[in-house]
């Protein structure tokens, strides 16, 4: 299973009116510690930015699952609740699950959440599903070949 990373990288940012404007972008990073995730930033970040750059934030997520898109250009954040039945007392269990999925609009994150999760077997309900500030994905790639773009698929 994938451990995810929200960074964030403080740079200077040429905007589309010429002006130069300071921001912090959050991307999010498979690795496995902290070190890793920084220094994975900082290597699929160089490439495309001109200057100084620093990261401001390195955080653990809760996501358990991603399900990319390549057609969308923002990323959702469903968070999804499993129902399972208690077979002692016979009482229904929630237990929540945070998947981040790519889509172009909700509509079609939300279409592609369901893409995804045709094969579960367990019931579940969506409780939330909002767009997040996420700028890319870099997941691992184990096979060595470096990509030009962040999410790429899986």
């Amino acid at each position: 299973m994938a451990l995810w990373f929200e960074t964030k990288v403080r740079y200077d940012k040429m905007m589309e009116n010429g002006a130069v404007k300071k921001v912090n972008e959050p991307y999010l990073v498979d690795a496995l510690t902290f070190t890793e995730a920084e220094a994975r930033i900082i290597e699929e970040m160089t490439p495309f930015i001109s200057g100084e750059f620093s990261i401001s934030a390195v955080k653990k997520t809760k996501i358990s699952e991603i399900f990319f898109d390549e057609t969308g250009d923002r990323y959702y954040m469903v968070k999804v609740s499993f129902i399972t039945l208690d077979e002692k007392s016979g009482a229904e269990k929630k237990s929540t699950s945070m998947i981040l999925v790519q889509g172009s609009d909700l509509e079609g994150a939300l279409a592609r959440f369901k893409e995804g999760m045709k094969g579960t077997m367990a019931d579940f309900e969506i409780a939330s599903i909002a767009e997040t500030p996420l700028m890319d994905v870099y997941p691992l790639d184990l096979s060595g070949d470096k990509k030009s773009e962040g999410n790429g698929g899986e």
